[in-house]
């Protein structure tokens, strides 16, 4: 992984995914933001780790989930 061990799947106009991203903005997590719909490898990625739906996050310590989940998100601060 790149220098974040952060990386967010999104797609524009997805409110789950901006809420995932600014949730982390507003801890200072930084990650790395990989959008679907410009890059067709990521879309792969997420229907290999199979999810259908966005924003899927994946992070170092935590198992890999979709949805805005300040729950889960929390653990990464």
């Amino acid at each position: 992984m790149q220098e974040s061990s952060v990386i967010v799947y999104s797609k524009p106009n997805c409110m789950q995914c901006q809420f995932t991203k600014k949730y982390l903005e507003n801890k200072g997590i930084p990650f790395e933001e990989k959008d679907v719909e410009q890059n067709g490898e990521a879309i792969d990625e997420v229907k290999k780790m199979g999810f259908s739906s966005l924003p899927v996050v994946i992070a170092e310590g935590i198992e890999a989930f979709n949805g805005f989940r300040p729950d889960i998100l929390n653990r990464l601060a």
